[in-house]
């Protein structure tokens, strides 16, 4: 989401957020439950599931890589009920997620760049430098 300068936030529209979501976890699955998360501060299977209207099983499998990745947490709900206790599922902070895909853009860009340096007649080839500043 995308806050102006009084702090309000402006409407984007789900498939342009979706699509900018994919472009950097590099997942429509992922993408979909990572919104979801966000939208909902947190959430148990089932409703990811209702949510995003992804197959269960779509959604089971990407929760386990998402939670391998570091890109969610999950907390144990304690339940009343005879079975397993379900987990509720939170995305990591959308700040997070930009410096952790800025910091392998600025890696494969600064790659990119050395190899012009390599290859340029001059020495004043310089390399590609991306900071993101959190200023809260």
């Amino acid at each position: 989401m995308v806050f102006d300068c009084m702090g309000k936030e402006r409407m984007h529209s789900t498939k342009a957020l979706e699509s900018l979501v994919q472009d950097i976890l590099k997942s429509r699955a992922q993408s979909r439950i990572y919104l979801y998360l966000i939208r909902k501060n947190g959430a148990k299977t089932e409703d990811i599931i209702k949510g995003t209207r992804l197959h269960p099983s779509t959604v089971r499998e990407t929760l386990v890589k998402m939670h391998e990745k570091k890109l969610i947490f999950r907390k144990k709900q304690k339940n009343d009920n005879i079975g397993k206790n379900p987990y509720t599922y939170f995305p990591l902070p959308v700040v997070k997620l930009l410096k952790r895909y800025a910091s392998d853009l600025e890696k494969k860009l600064n790659d990119l760049a050395s190899l012009s340096i390599k290859t340029a007649a001059s020495k004043n080839a310089s390399i590609v430098k991306i900071n993101i500043i959190d200023r809260e």
